[in-house]
């Protein structure tokens, strides 16, 4: 297939999908009310809670749901099954399952005052739901800093050309936070000026690399470190001084990367070149179902998403009607970047490079330079009429930005979920952010500093599904409490839920009994499997309320 169809058959997919599947989750639904004043605006305290403009939240809440997800799963995902199973995924798990979720996770928080999706499970099903789910959002917030924090230091440590962009964009946001929002600089203006700056941070990365002044371990330590520093302090500072407008420029830099992106294919149009299909089952893997569906991840549904829209996210909103630009547009645009990501290996790549051009080959660059670099690597090549030998390096830049943005966004997250969870019992992690935020970070600096989140790190993907059939567990209790239809969100939550439990079964089993055993991760399987049916009791406990309901259409 040639690239350039697929570009765009993915971009007027998700047009009308948001205009018809969007536009009827918001009417039946949500039903978006303006009179009714948001979290943002009745518990603003200038730090957490404060409304946004549209367009800045937007940004921020884009930022933080892309991290590295909707890149790094698609291509593994292709590089396993090929590319075929994997964009059937991506278009209909984004609209039918991962946007809805992400919209009505948001706009639940924002009718019960901005409370995080774990501590609304309390109110709709109960305390047994709420404390699982809290459990599971911190163990998988912990994890992910840990991770995100081990990828940027490895990134600034391999290419030293992104550094000054990585930092120079942190001083650049808070004067734009403080001229937007403290002087009413006009946005327009302060934008381009922003962007504007951005790429001169850019160029100059890539005239003057920077390095660590130490080599090996210790280089790797020392911006190992400054990340975690600089996430912990983000983390406690008001949102419009950092959060806001960080996310908001680097929206830009995924907005600008992407229509180049798209741009580029549309130019260069070179024909995907991976096989459509593979194999059912991919060796080391497992079978297409249900593992495609765990791998894709943030590319098509991720519960991670909840726990930003019901964390930092509904806490700005200032008016409903903002929500489905916000909640379920960013979910598409989000795997309008996922299809991106796919076509720079499938097609920017060779999947059997002709000799002479090994280097560019798709499992050339995954054994010499991971997943990021392939990326780079692809995306330099579809761009290269237009950005020339800066196509790589702003591919990788993009790529960190919004590394960087999920992880300080992470520690906040879990911050909420402390103060939550254990701030009535231990009163500090209520009273002070920093101590929340300690709770979480020190943890995963352990974790991402000795490099052993790798030993549970596999587990993450099928958790992280976990996670979202909760949330949408949690969504459809609340649309049976309040008599609107629930197929919308308990179907696409019962299709997660044995999808999980299919996938924790088989890498169970491979971690116990085949090859090399691994008992961390065979038992780790086991107890998810457990928590897994409990969830699905809960699933049925909430199709049983609804049949027993002639007044609720399920």
């Amino acid at each position: 297939m040639n690239s350039a169809f697929l570009i765009i058959l993915c971009i007027i997919w998700f047009g009308i999908s948001y205009k018809w599947y969007g536009t009827k989750i918001e009417n039946k639904l949500v039903q978006p009310n303006d009179s009714n004043q948001t979290p943002a605006v009745t518990e603003q305290d200038g730090v957490d809670f404060y409304p946004g403009k549209k367009s800045i939240l937007f940004g921020h809440h884009f930022s933080s749901i892309a991290g590295a997800g909707p890149i790094l799963g698609p291509i593994a995902a292709v590089a396993a099954f090929g590319w075929g199973g994997t964009i059937l995924w991506i278009f209909i798990g984004t609209v039918f399952i991962g946007a809805v979720h992400d919209y009505l996770s948001l706009m639940l928080s924002v009718r019960y005052k901005g409370q995080s999706i774990s501590q609304i499970a309390q109110d709709v099903i109960g305390t047994r739901a709420r404390n699982l789910f809290s459990i599971f959002l911190l163990i998988t917030l912990i994890l992910v800093v840990a991770v995100f924090g081990y990828v940027a230091a490895n990134t600034l440590t391999s290419t030293p050309q992104v550094v000054i962009p990585t930092f120079g964009l942190i001083p650049l946001a808070m004067i734009f936070g403080f001229l937007v929002y403290k002087k009413n600089f006009p946005l327009p203006v302060g934008t381009i000026i922003a962007i504007l700056g951005l790429f001169l941070l850019i160029y100059l990365g890539y005239k003057f690399p920077l390095s660590a002044p130490f080599t090996g371990q210790a280089e790797f330590a020392f911006w190992f470190i400054l990340l975690m520093g600089y996430g912990l302090i983000a983390s406690v500072l008001p949102v419009w001084m950092l959060l806001q407008p960080r996310d908001y420029i680097s929206n830009w830099v995924l907005i600008i990367g992407l229509t180049l992106g798209i741009v580029g294919t549309l130019i260069t149009h070179p024909t995907i070149n991976a096989p459509a299909f593979t194999k059912v089952s991919a060796e080391g893997q497992g079978p297409i179902w249900p593992m495609l569906f765990i791998m894709v991840a943030c590319g098509a549904i991720s519960g991670f998403h909840s726990v930003v829209g019901s964390g930092t996210t509904s806490k700005q909103l200032a008016k409903e009607s903002d929500g489905k630009v916000v909640g379920y547009g960013a979910m598409l645009i989000e795997s309008v970047l996922a299809t991106l990501a796919l076509i720079t290996v499938s097609a920017g790549l060779f999947w059997d490079p002709p000799a002479g051009m090994e280097k560019l080959g798709f499992f050339y660059m995954l054994d010499h330079g991971g997943p990021i670099k392939a990326f780079g690597k692809g995306y330099g090549e579809l761009v290269k009429p237009l950005l020339g030998v800066f196509g790589m390096l702003f591919g990788i830049t993009m790529l960190k930005t919004f590394v960087m943005t999920t992880l300080d966004t992470t520690i906040r997250l879990a911050r909420f979920i402390t103060a939550e969870l254990i701030g009535p019992k231990v009163p500090i992690f209520k009273k002070s952010r920093l101590a929340g935020s300690l709770f979480v970070t020190i943890p995963a600096f352990y974790l991402g500093y000795t490099g052993t989140y790798s030993i549970i790190w596999p587990m993450f993907g099928a958790s992280n599904q976990l996670v979202a059939a909760l949330a949408l567990l949690v969504v459809t209790a609340y649309l049976v409490g309040v008599k609107k239809p629930a197929k919308y969100t308990l179907y696409p939550a019962v299709f997660m839920i044995v999808t999980t439990i299919a996938a924790l079964i088989y890498q169970g089993y491979h971690h116990l009994f085949v090859g090399e055993i691994n008992l961390v991760l065979g038992i780790t399987s086991i107890v998810l499997i457990i928590l897994s049916l409990v969830v699905g009791k809960e699933a049925k406990d909430i199709l049983d309320k609804a049949k027993e309901d002639n007044k609720q259409t399920v």
